[in-house]
């Protein structure tokens, strides 16, 4: 058990702990190299087809020049794709949310077609008004 742990030293870890993390970071820009590429409206099927080709022959060479040729629209893409997720959000939270307005509006409503009476309108208004 010693002798693994001499063979084995602090600077072996470090390299190794190095390799793996370069390992991580390479696959994860093939992955968002790929995404881009099959995401990107701008480009035609050939191009598409072509870019793929590239990078799995040559991944090192077909990534670096995908990132020098189309970096600027890696950019764009992921800025459209943010203000998409945020509008999308936004709405999801304005449909959700009611306003204390829409509250009393509804309890009129109910108020309205017989469902409660004139006490537990108020009781119920004063609730939402105070939040």
């Amino acid at each position: 058990m010693q002798t693994l742990a001499a063979d084995f030293g602090t600077g072996q870890v470090f390299w190794s702990m190095l390799y793996f993390f370069f390992f991580v970071i390479w696959i994860w820009l093939l992955i968002t190299v790929f995404a881009d590429i099959f995401r990107s409206h701008d480009l035609s099927g050939g191009a598409k087809a072509l870019w793929t080709i590239f990078v799995i022959v040559m991944p090192y060479l077909g990534v670096f020049v995908y990132l020098i040729a189309r970096g600027g629209k890696m950019h764009e893409h992921a800025v459209q794709s943010a203000q998409a997720q945020d509008a999308a959000a936004k709405a999801y939270i304005r449909s959700v949310v009611s306003t204390p307005a829409d509250q009393v509006a509804q309890l009129a409503d109910l108020k309205a077609h017989g469902v409660i009476d004139d006490a537990e309108f108020e009781r119920l208004k004063a609730k939402a008004i105070a939040g």
